[in-house]
């Protein structure tokens, strides 16, 4: 019986150390499955549930980083600004930020320069980085491109800079004028000529704004608004008469041709302030007793006929150098002729918005001491579009078929010719 009752207990001792060992062998078993291993981390989905659609719609560069630094999402944009190269994040600084966004969670963001792929000296990339925690094993890291906004800034602080520096230049002129003809006003002569002088920075001081005003205009405005079928004819007409003043002071010659039935679309004022621009430096840049040429010509374009206008000088000729920045606000090939022709540095600024805002192009071909050719190219009038001008005259068309009178522009503009 004692015997028995020893059997028993062993095999009842014998079953609970049995039962102790498979509860703890399904636990450890348990906690094995549940835990990641390497392989696991990039061929299962790791993103949680949604993240990978968000990640394709964002407009920044997105990159998910595992907790060895692994790259296991990565958006086209982010390959493209060369954040990721073979699999891994190729920024030294934002992978710094990464380990310190996993290790406290803390949310990170910075604005960095960056060498742009490829590129040389003044290409670099400026950009702002964003890392947060991405549940509890990854890190999210959001690139924005800032190189654009940082251009257009640029341009802007340099446009204001620029605008106040020529806007004091003319009024301290009319500041200390005005005390010369104070102390002067014992001395009629002294006074007339100050007066003269006050007249001619008080002109360049309004020439400066109406130009600022009208480099604004044609930034914001649409010309196609207002458009109409514009005769070059009276283009180039008004743009003589702007200038034929000053022609027949230096004895310059202005010839005009080629320009019958040809037709621009666009903007009457627009354009005429443009072509308007082109024949005045031309005749303020000639020398005297020389010859400015404007002739217009048909050419042919995919997608359309284009009407080519060209402004031909024999004046001082534009350097290599220049030719580059001419259309820049404010730029000058030559300061001290500027000053005495009251040039504000804007006008060919202007005509290079207006060609392209009416979807054409601006060239100039130039040599030292041989003068210069200014170049517009802007679409012709077409039948389609002389249309146009009648149909608002019938209130009751159909809407639809007012749309289809409207023939875009062309979408390839060719390359400028060389002339001899």
């Amino acid at each position: 019986m004692d015997v028995n009752a020893a059997v028993a207990a062993a095999a009842a001792i014998a079953g609970l150390l049995t039962g102790v060992i498979a509860v703890l062998a399904f636990r450890w078993s348990e906690r094995e499955q549940a835990r990641p291993t390497r392989t696991s981390l990039h061929t299962d989905a790791v993103l949680p549930p949604g993240v990978d659609t968000v990640l394709s719609v964002l407009r920044s560069s997105a990159v998910v980083l595992d907790e060895g630094d692994t790259v296991v999402k990565a958006s086209s944009a982010a390959y493209a600004l060369g954040l990721v190269r073979g699999g891994r994040l190729a920024v030294d600084q934002m992978l710094q930020m990464a380990r310190e966004t996993r290790r406290d969670g803390e949310i990170r963001q910075v604005e960095l320069d960056l060498p742009r792929r490829g590129g040389g000296r003044g290409e670099g990339l400026a950009v702002s980085a964003r890392v947060a925690p991405l549940g509890s094993r990854l890190v999210l890291l959001l690139v924005e491109d800032l190189t654009e906004a940082r251009r257009i800034e640029a341009v802007r602080r340099d446009f204001v800079a620029n605008v106040s520096h020529e806007l004091k230049t003319p009024v301290g002129a009319l500041s200390l004028l005005s005390e010369a003809v104070m102390d002067a006003s014992e001395d009629p002569e002294a006074v007339i000529r100050f007066a003269g002088r006050m007249q001619h920075e008080a002109s360049r001081l309004t020439s400066l704004v109406q130009e600022i005003i009208d480099l604004s205009r044609v930034q914001d405005d649409n010309p196609l608004d207002d458009s109409e079928a514009v005769p070059v004819d009276d283009l180039v007409a008004e743009a003589v008469d702007r200038c034929r003043h000053q022609a027949n002071t230096k004895q310059i010659t202005m010839a005009a041709g080629g320009t019958p039935d040809l037709k621009i679309w666009g903007n009457r004022g627009q354009l005429a302030a443009a072509l308007g621009n082109l024949v005045e430096n031309a005749v303020n840049y000639s020398p005297a007793r020389t010859r400015v040429g404007i002739a217009g010509r048909r050419i042919a374009a995919a997608g359309g006929d284009l009407i080519e206008i060209s402004v031909t000088d024999q004046g001082i000729g534009i350097s290599e150098r220049d030719r580059d920045r001419i259309f820049e606000r404010f730029y000058r090939v030559d300061p001290a002729r500027s000053r005495q022709t009251g040039g504000t540095g804007l006008g060919l600024s202007i005509v290079k918005h207006v060609a392209a805002s009416h979807g054409g192009e601006v060239t100039v071909w130039s040599a030292e001491g041989q003068g210069s050719t200014f170049t517009l190219r802007l679409p012709e009038a077409g039948i389609a579009r002389d249309h146009v001008i009648a149909s608002d005259e019938d209130d009751d068309r159909d809407d639809r078929d007012d749309e289809q009178l409207y023939e875009p522009f062309p979408d390839h503009i060719p390359a400028p010719e060389v002339l001899p």
